[in-house]
């Protein structure tokens, strides 16, 4: 892992200040839930995950991992772990920090939740730079697509070895 780069489980005494701080720009709010909303989403369901991406002592990212075999309805895979609403701050946008956090994803997953064998992810269509980073961080698009609430979705994949 890069060093100062940490990937883990929120934690509402130490990181919901830092969450309420978030800048996400207006524009990439079709593509992603603001951390917010993926806590709120945490307390509701115990198969969602929020977790967050720190780099030295800086909150710059948040996503959440669902683990509910039942519902995954992008995948009858029933040992794949499904990745929401990954979005960095704006400030850390650019910086080759969200490829590094995807890159080191697989090995974390695999030793926090072992009987994972695969990542599931969607996204938007339109979202032309989400798409080329989830490809370049080894996301394959096996022609799957999903009817979402802004349209459509591409399903990505990628094997957990």
């Amino acid at each position: 892992m890069m060093a100062g780069l940490i990937i883990r489980p929120f934690i509402m005494e130490t990181d919901l200040e830092a969450l309420s701080n978030y800048c996400l720009p207006i524009e990439q709010a079709i593509y992603t839930s603001l951390p917010l909303k993926v806590i709120e989403d945490f307390r509701k369901d115990k198969y969602n995950l929020p977790m967050v991406i720190y780099l030295d002592e800086d909150l710059i990212g948040c996503f959440a991992l669902y683990t509910d075999k039942a519902g995954n309805q992008y995948t009858s895979n029933e040992n794949a772990i499904l990745l929401k609403s990954f979005s960095l701050d704006l400030r850390h946008q650019k910086k080759g920090l969200a490829f590094k956090t995807l890159k080191v994803l697989p090995d974390m997953i695999k030793l926090s939740h072992p009987d994972k064998d695969e990542i599931i992810l969607t996204v938007h269509h339109t979202n032309v730079p989400a798409i080329n980073l989830y490809k370049k961080a080894g996301f394959i698009d096996k022609g799957y697509r999903f009817n979402g609430e802004e349209g459509e979705e591409f399903i990505f994949h990628s094997a957990l070895d």
